[in-house]
């Protein structure tokens, strides 16, 4: 029997190095080898464009012998975190190179590629050139000439030079990945990056910039330093940190804005900083995690970041919001007009609550949700006839049970106006399901304050913002890293009489599977360590595959379908709207 083998083609090197959309990108990825090296400072020298100078990417991290380049870095899709764990060995950092590939991420940018490392008294050195890989059939036979040298002990770190640069890309734009490590690195403390000399920085996002520096009457000197992003995506890492004698507390956070119903959810993903505020010293837990939770200077440094936040976000988005009302504020005039005059001042206040808070999206989204509560105001008539009832007197039976007839009547008749609207909530509904690639946050945002659609034992439940926060600490502390990624989407809701609802997203498209009940109930097992009450799961998904379990659950665990949800929230509507009083 003749054996066969594989061969790989030197070409792969190539492909390797176009997995990057950006030279921007592909240069980041070897900031993310030097990360993984422990190294303390990364300095990127970029070329003015159309030059021959080439890239250089200079970091101090623990270098590699030439044996340690034969043994792991010239090993192709070599995973280095099944074999040394997940975090490096000095500085217990999280590994970011897990494919193996990062190596010919300059051949992105550059024909050749030449690599000088330090490590314990040696200096290796070679060089890569896309010419001598396109020369080379295979590319396990591709002769690599390392020099080796004796070097002082003291040095250590790697050095990486890409010269002949591809003419026809665009070169790279030194402002441009600022903006692309400033999200993953801006806020590590023990690495520091440079970029053609300027350190890494707040005032490199690209946006609106504010450093304002103040003294508080008891919390003393603070300064808080924040940029607001141009950009039409949200940041990976919002919020602003709080230092304290040069450390940071806890996770980054909107100090109570995101508690605001009245400020744009979108706009917080937009912020990034950091504020000094040593006059906290003695106020921070023994952990450095927080902040006790009844400190009074606490309270003074956040009402002092929200107003300045708020004031900046006015002037850089004011515009906006009142451009968004008035689209909609000639449209809605005539109706407004004619309302009484509670009515009216009550039906502009919600109006304009609405346009903030989605004053991005898109007019077609927004004047459904305005016309809904306009619908509500101009056909309920609650309030006169509650005045009608009281006014009566006592005596006057008959004009009491006329009114409680006319309270009924406007009764149902608002309970049609909601089920028509419910209707058309659900028409949108069923076409985000429908989509393929609808996600879980989606469906979350798009259900978490319409429970009524899972029937009526559900309808009561609503947010909780102590419980909201618990989740968030919970999957901010558990889905970091490499992990973010498999963050689950979950709303932990409570009732009247304080029961808790343990809801869990999946995409329209996902089969519930048993590992999905396994994950769901071991949620719950975390969060009962902290709430006194029994708390109900609920899985919600597109299908049920085959070993997703029937019988034998836990207590109070359940699973339901969108098309069953959908189903059984149409009985609902259908049955409210047999009650049309007309």
């Amino acid at each position: 029997m003749k054996k066969l083998h594989f061969q790989v083609d030197s070409r792969l090197a190539t492909l390797l190095s176009q997995e990057y959309s950006s030279t921007e990108k592909a240069l980041k990825e070897l900031v993310d080898n030097a990360w993984d090296a422990d190294a303390e400072q990364v300095s990127i020298t970029l070329p003015a464009p159309l030059s021959n100078d080439p890239i250089s990417v200079i970091d101090d991290g623990t270098g590699m012998t030439a044996q340690e380049l034969s043994a792991h870095y010239l090993k192709i899709a070599s995973d280095r975190r099944s074999k040394r764990g997940l975090r490096t060995t000095g500085k217990q950092r999280l590994i970011k190179g897990r494919k193996g590939i990062g190596k010919f991420a300059g051949l992105m940018a550059a024909s050749v590629m030449k690599l000088t490392t330090y490590a314990r008294s040696s200096e290796v050195s070679f060089t890569l050139s896309l010419k001598a890989l396109e020369e080379q059939a295979d590319i396990e036979h591709l002769p690599i000439d390392a020099e080796v040298v004796p070097c002082s002990p003291e040095l250590h770190g790697t050095s990486i030079t890409l010269s002949n640069l591809h003419q026809e890309l665009a070169y790279p734009d030194a402002n441009k990945l600022r903006q692309i490590l400033l999200q993953e690195y801006g806020r590590q403390k023990d690495f520091s990056i440079t970029v053609n000399g300027k350190p890494l920085a707040i005032d490199d996002l690209s946006g609106t910039y504010r450093e304002d520096s103040t003294t508080l009457p008891e919390a003393g000197d603070v300064t808080l330093r924040f940029a607001i992003s141009d950009a039409k995506t949200g940041l990976r890492q919002p919020g602003i940190t709080l230092m304290v004698d040069g450390k940071a507390v806890g996770k980054p956070s909107f100090f109570g804005l995101d508690e605001c119903d009245d400020f744009p959810p979108k706009l917080l993903r937009k912020m990034f900083g950091e504020i000094d505020a040593d006059g906290l010293s003695e106020h921070v837990t023994a952990g450095w995690d927080a902040v006790v939770e009844n400190s009074e200077l606490f309270h003074q440094v956040s009402e002092h970041v929200q107003a300045k936040l708020r004031d900046a976000f006015v002037e850089t988005h004011g515009m906006e919001m009142r451009l968004a009302h008035a689209r909609l504020q000639k449209t809605i005039h005539e109706r407004l007009a004619g309302m009484p005059e509670f009515k009216r001042e009550y039906a502009d206040r919600s109006i304009k609550r609405i346009l903030e808070k989605y004053y991005d999206e898109a007019p077609s989204k927004v004047e459904p949700i305005v016309f809904v509560i306009l619908e509500a105001l101009e056909r309920s008539d609650y309030r006169i006839l509650l005045e009608h009832v009281a006014e009566a007197k006592r005596r006057d039976i008959s004009a009491v049970v006329d009114s409680l007839s006319e309270f009924g009547l406007a009764d149902m008749a608002f309970l049609v106006e909601q089920a028509n609207a419910r209707s058309a909530y659900l028409d949108q509904l069923e076409i985000l399901a429908a989509t393929a690639n609808t996600l879980e946050a989606t469906m979350h945002r798009a259900i978490e304050n319409s429970l009524w659609i899972l029937g009526p034992e559900y309808s009561l439940f609503s947010s909780n913002k102590t419980l909201q926060r618990q989740v968030e600490d919970y999957l901010g502390d558990r889905y970091v890293g490499e992990l973010a990624s498999k963050r689950p989407d979950l709303l932990l809701s409570e009732d009247l009489n304080g029961a808790y609802l343990l809801i869990e997203f999946k995409r329209p498209s996902h089969a519930l599977k048993y590992v999905d009940y396994q994950q769901a109930t071991s949620y719950r097992h975390d969060f009962a360590k902290h709430v006194s009450k029994p708390i109900k799961v609920l899985i919600i998904g597109g299908k049920r595959s085959e070993d997703f379990p029937v019988t034998n659950l836990e207590p109070n665990v359940s699973a339901m379908l969108f098309v069953d949800v959908f189903s059984t929230a149409r009985r609902q509507i259908q049955w409210q709207l047999r009650s049309d009083p007309a």
